[in-house]
């Protein structure tokens, strides 16, 4: 059965017409004047499942009214704090395709966390997805003239090491808060940089996940840029699938080429956007927001089983290099070459 086909639409819009005022007004926030299309997400997500997709929807629901996600984006991180994270939580946003989805940029590999709470870690992650669902998607569907729902994302998995599990559980939960609470908003993964413990983890991991998941993601060589310029102009690369020849030298315009830094029009304008937000927020209940917080969901189980078998992979990746090492009495080789 198709996710989307009118009798399991009907069926589903019918379940949700006892939704009461609250639940009404942040379900409108979601979709954004594009109900069918977010209903559509969620049965996509439950394989076309009625009862199911309803009970995820009504979960999500409750989950927005609960932490108050209507209000997060009047909710600015500090300013210092906020730094931290975007020096040390790489994401970004590139660009679009030639198709006008939002190129989101992710550093997976040089990504350290640590600096600040995971708390802000969260907060932040909800804001840009909030932010890409109420102000940049809403504007490339204006601009296009049709509905544009979905982003892509470029992860560029460069520095990937061991030391990445000691983020596993911050990582596995903000993995869940998307799963649970903005299913099926990525409409492709391109994997650029991927030395050998991504590939070697790939192998094994890549049947453990859901078909469709599995479909949306592309491996490509090296940097991608080839393959990405097929999909996007040159001007939306990510900085780091760019030639770095042609790149200036001198900061300030390279922060400014860099999609994860505070410097790029991207993290100006959300975080513009944010102050702008809690100043009017401010003015109408003239009570200055106090802090935000989510509490961490339980981890899936299947998500819990990649994660083990990711560590697993990594621990053997570890060891192996280990042995060579000790064995040669040299360096292992730049992983790129294996």
């Amino acid at each position: 059965m198709d996710a989307w086909n009118d009798e399991a639409m009907k069926q589903f819009q019918s379940l949700l017409e006892t939704l009461d005022e609250q639940h009404k007004n942040t379900f409108q926030n979601m979709h954004q004047g594009y109900p069918r299309e977010t209903l559509v997400r969620f049965l996509k997500a439950r394989d076309g499942n009625v009862p199911k997709a309803h009970k995820m929807l009504i979960d999500c629901l409750q989950w927005r009214v609960e932490n108050e996600i209507d209000n997060v984006l009047a909710r600015p991180i500090p300013a210092d704090s906020y730094r931290n994270v975007r020096d040390s939580q790489l994401i970004g946003m590139s660009g679009y395709t030639k198709e006008g989805l939002p190129v989101i940029a992710v550093g997976v590999g040089l990504s350290t966390y640590g600096k600040v709470s995971d708390k802000y870690y969260v907060q932040s992650h909800i804001q840009m997805n909030e932010y890409r669902d109420r102000v940049i998607l809403p504007t490339a569907t204006k601009n296009h003239g049709r509905y544009i729902g979905t982003c892509v994302k470029v992860l560029d998995m460069t520095g990937l090491r061991l030391s990445a599990l000691n983020q596993m559980k911050l990582l596995t939960s903000i993995s869940t808060i998307d799963d649970l609470n903005y299913p099926e908003k990525t409409d492709t993964y391109y994997i650029v940089n991927a030395p050998y413990v991504f590939s070697a983890c790939w192998k094994v991991v890549k049947p453990l996940l859901q078909e469709r998941t599995r479909k949306k993601v592309q491996v490509l060589q090296g940097c991608g840029r080839e393959e990405l310029l097929k999909v996007m102009d040159y001007a939306s690369l990510p900085h780091f699938c760019k030639d770095s020849s042609k790149l200036t030298k001198h900061n300030a315009t390279m922060n400014a080429e860099n999609c994860y830094s505070l410097d790029h029009v991207f993290h100006k304008q959300l975080y513009n956007y944010m102050k702008q937000q809690a100043m009017i927020m401010e003015s109408i209940s003239q009570i200055k927001q106090d802090s935000f917080y989510v509490e961490l969901p339980e981890t899936d189980p299947d998500d819990a089983r990649i994660v083990k078998t990711i560590e697993i992979e990594f621990r053997k990746v570890e060891s192996k290099n280990g042995l060579n090492n000790s064995l040669n009495g040299v360096t292992v080789k730049d992983e790129e070459n294996y």
